[in-house]
């Protein structure tokens, strides 16, 4: 054992360095470090221990650390120390007192060979209970939160092969003293008694004492003690003070204090006057109240302008409270309350108005009323003129906040009245309404249910069962009638394919308020459904339920044919057949395709093709054999998993046709104008091929194919005018013929120089001038540009005017083989009347 001395052990931890710091001793069973005594018990020394011990004491609270001076251990050379039984070494007192809630540490540790088991128990052989911990090799038993059952004898034992031993002690139940009742301020009129009484527990029962300002008090005359009772009669001013209430007892001691305040004043009714004004309502009864600040209390005397008598209405109570009963207009009036001690006095006067009684003259009544509609529930008064009236409005409860709730309430009326109007109400606004009328005397109120009426809310559970491929059974609940009985249904269902919810076809087909069940048909096979059911009654149509799970009707053969079946056109041998496709929703199933038949005109056997696409919408046949143009019946039919459905009605076509195999001859062209050419030729006379039309290709430079342009005509012309073209350019152009196969081929190519085009230059410097019914126009000559075609005359055209309706507009341009040229600038023409003549003109140009 190696010994640390300590001081005072609540603050301090002890731990042992071996040989050299930082290397502390490791606790184990043959190594324990006791908190109690500082020291280092080692049960059974090994050649490993030998060496320097150094104590380290720990400051909890300063964090200081103290390092003793090294204690060497060495081994004695005089034999080997044989086997014993366990020697307890530490071990805790007989008795240990323990303070309620502590923790509690008993420490055991014995020394013996080989080394000793520590265990633990109590002499009465009561378990422990769940909170109680061993640690360090069962060295420590910790005990927290120690209570009265916690007491009793504990035994530790230390065992091994050799013997046992034991240590025993006894746990003894303290308890500082703890207030159950303890003493607050007060303040004390002089002359009044004082009572203080303050109560604590603890174990051993706690003894009482009083001081007053930090000195012991005696229990004598007007000063008495009893226990932790303290009372003072008569109480004077030099009896204020601090005072304090102690508990004690031999483990502990504890105070309780407050503050006596002695007053002593005069009369005041600065805090509680009477109300200058008060009204009562005729009939009540009324409670004037003389309530004085006084130290000592006041005497108190309540009377009117013309000096109270007192009588069987009329009652003075010794509080100074003055009471009437069944007030009249008679006891209206002035009302002076006096109030006296030794110190002084005071009064305070107030006047009595006595009223008439409020009566509601107006109140709302029970009614019904439909949703979106508005109504006024009346709420008026006839009240005495001197009262202040306030009116407010109630539902199911709640005040009505007509801020908040503004878009559906309103207070309408006047001083006397309060009516409530309520706009477009909802289902919610249905329920009982109550007008609360408060006057300065009195509070009155008037209610009414109001009943709404709307329609029904959505039904629920919709439950779809018995599925086939055009119909579905539908069942429901119903949803609240809210004010209406519903009578009647209608089902909607939704696809995939459809635009929102449509309605559907029921059995029966018209569903009345009673019925919860019935049967959607006229449904398409093999679609996704979804439906919901909506409520009717008088008020109108409510709202959706909520969709039903989705369902698939089953598959069936297909029931409707391909529509717009028709074809034609293609390249040489083939045969086109087209048609529009079948929509999903009407495909009834899996595996859907089309079965396209085929005949020439005039035989009785089809050829048929299927194809598997659903969205395919064109065969084509080809075969060598097919004359050119020539007809075919046709008809497309559609199919599915579950069979082959109908076939559309059948329609002619014919088989593609070859081009035109001669070109048209005697072609020719002519400018027109700087912009346009004329192109003729002759009519392609006799052609096993059909001609539908002709073709004109053009194009600027006959080494720039790149530059082709294009005018196609439909029928049996033999003329075509090009415009857009650029002028003073020469163009190349060749005719073809043209049917549904293509074109054939091209003309001998022909070539044309178009115009020069017309002037750039407007006419300049127009004037006007008004003679009579004549109006003449002059203007300066355009001079053409080389580059120009030369001015063969002037076009006077109408143009539309932005100014008033009496004016007229006119423009002048040139005229050319190239065309019109430039305008000049608008001339704008005022009419003296609506009947003024411009139908006669004389055009000058000046020259130069």
């Amino acid at each position: 054992v190696a010994s640390c001395a300590q001081a005072s052990l609540s603050q301090l931890t002890f731990t042992w360095v071996f040989n050299e710091y930082p290397h502390f001793v490791q606790q184990d069973s043959r190594r324990f470090i006791s908190q109690e005594t500082g020291n280092l018990y080692i049960a059974k020394v090994e050649p490993s221990d030998v060496g320097n011990y150094t104590c380290v004491v720990n400051n909890t609270i300063t964090k200081e650390r103290v390092f003793s001076s090294p204690t060497p251990l060495v081994l004695r050379n005089d034999g080997a120390m044989g086997e014993y039984e366990p020697k307890i070494e530490l071990h805790f007192p007989d008795t240990i007192p323990a303070a309620k809630g502590s923790t509690l540490k008993l420490e055991c540790f014995a020394l013996g060979n080989p080394v000793p088991k520590i265990s633990w128990r109590r002499t009465s052989d009561v378990s422990f209970p769940n909170k109680v911990k061993l640690k360090n090799s069962n060295a420590i038993l910790e005990i927290p939160s120690f209570q009265q059952e916690d007491t009793g004898t504990y035994e530790c034992i230390a065992e091994n092969s050799r013997g046992k031993n034991a240590a025993r002690g006894r746990m003894s139940f303290h308890a500082t003293p703890h207030w159950l009742q303890t003493m607050t301020d007060k303040s004390l009129s002089i002359e009044e008694n004082l009572f203080w009484e303050c109560k604590a527990n603890g174990k051993p029962k706690p003894s009482y004492s009083w001081l007053k300002n930090g000195e012991t008090l005696i229990s004598e005359g007007r000063v008495q003690i009893e226990n932790g009772a303290l009372s003072i009669s008569s109480l004077n001013l030099s009896d204020g003070g601090m005072y304090q209430c102690v508990a004690e007892n031999k483990h502990g001691i504890i105070y309780s204090s407050a503050e006596l305040m002695v007053l002593a004043s005069a009369p005041s009714f600065s805090q509680n006057p009477l109300s200058r004004v008060l009204k009562a309502r005729s009939g009540c009864d009324v409670s004037l109240d003389c309530r004085p600040h006084a130290s000592p209390r006041a005497i108190s005397l309540l009377c009117d302008a013309n000096k109270l008598s007192i009588n069987f209405r009329i009652s003075l109570f010794p509080n100074g409270t003055l009471k009437i009963a069944n007030v009249t207009k008679r006891d209206g009036g002035t009302y002076t309350c006096i109030a006296k001690n030794q110190f002084g006095t005071a009064s305070t006067t107030g006047r009595l108005i006595i009223t008439e009684p409020t009566r509601i003259s107006q109140g709302p009544s029970s009614t019904e009323i439909t949703v979106g509609e508005s109504i006024v529930l009346p709420c008026q008064v006839t009240a005495d003129p001197a009262l202040d009236v306030a009116f407010s409005w109630a539902f199911n409860g709640q005040p009505i906040d007509f801020h908040q709730d503004a878009d559906h309430f309103e207070r309408v009326g006047g001083s006397f009245s309060g009516d409530l109007m309520i706009r477009n109400i909802q289902l919610n606004h249905g329920g009982k309404y109550v007008c609360l009328i408060d006057t300065d005397v009195e509070s009155l109120s008037t209610d009414a249910i109001l009943v709404v009426k709307g329609p029904p809310s959505p039904p629920d559970l919709v439950v779809v069962e018995e599925v086939t491929d055009s119909t579905a059974q539908l069942s429901w609940s119903p949803g609240q009638d809210n004010g209406s009985p519903i009578t009647g249904y209608v089902i909607q269902a939704r696809t995939p394919f459809t635009v929102g919810w449509q309605a559907v076809d029921t059995v029966p087909e018209v569903i009345n308020g009673n019925t919860l069940t019935a049967t959607v048909v006229g449904l398409n096979a093999w679609v996704e459904y979804e439906f919901r059911v909506l409520a009717s009654n008088s008020v109108g149509m409510g709202e959706p339920s909520p969709p039903s799970t989705k369902i698939r009707t089953e598959d069936a053969m297909p029931d409707t044919a391909p529509t717009d079946v028709g074809g034609g056109g293609g390249t040489k041998s083939e045969l086109v057949i087209t048609w529009e496709p079948v929509p999903e929703e009407l495909q009834n199933g899996e595996g859907f395709g089309y079965i396209i038949a085929f005949r020439p005109v005039g035989m009785v056997t089809w050829t048929r093709a299927v194809i598997s696409a659903p969205s395919v919408t064109r065969y084509v046949f080809r075969n060598d054999t097919i004359p050119p143009f020539s007809p075919f019946n046709i008809k497309v039919g559609a199919f599915n998993n579950r069979g082959e459905g109908p076939f559309s009605s059948i329609a002619t076509v014919f088989s593609a046709e070859e081009v035109p195999r001669v070109a048209p001859e005697r072609v020719s062209a002519k400018s027109l104008s700087a912009a346009d050419i004329e192109v003729t030729w002759e009519l392609i006379a006799s052609t096993p091929e059909r001609v539908l039309g002709y073709e004109v290709v053009y194009w600027e430079d006959d080494t720039k194919p790149d530059t082709v342009g294009k005018v196609r005509i439909t029928g049996n012309y033999t003329a075509v005018n090009v415009s857009g073209l650029q002028g003073n350019t020469q163009y190349y152009l060749a005719v073809c013929a043209f049917n549904t196969a293509g074109t054939g081929p091209q003309s001998v190519p022909v070539n044309v120089t178009t115009k020069k085009p017309p002037p750039g230059q407007p006419p300049q410097n127009v004037e006007w001038n008004l003679i009579g019914s004549q109006l003449v126009l002059q203007w300066d000559p355009v001079i053409a540009l080389e580059t120009e075609s030369e001015v063969t005359g002037y076009i006077v055209s109408d143009i539309i005017s932005l100014h008033p309706e009496n004016a007229l507009g006119y423009l002048i341009r040139t005229l050319s083989e190239g065309g019109l040229g430039e305008g000049s600038e608008p001339i704008h023409i005022y009419q003296l009347s609506k009947s003024f003549p411009v139908a006669v003109f004389y055009f000058v140009f000046r020259r130069h």
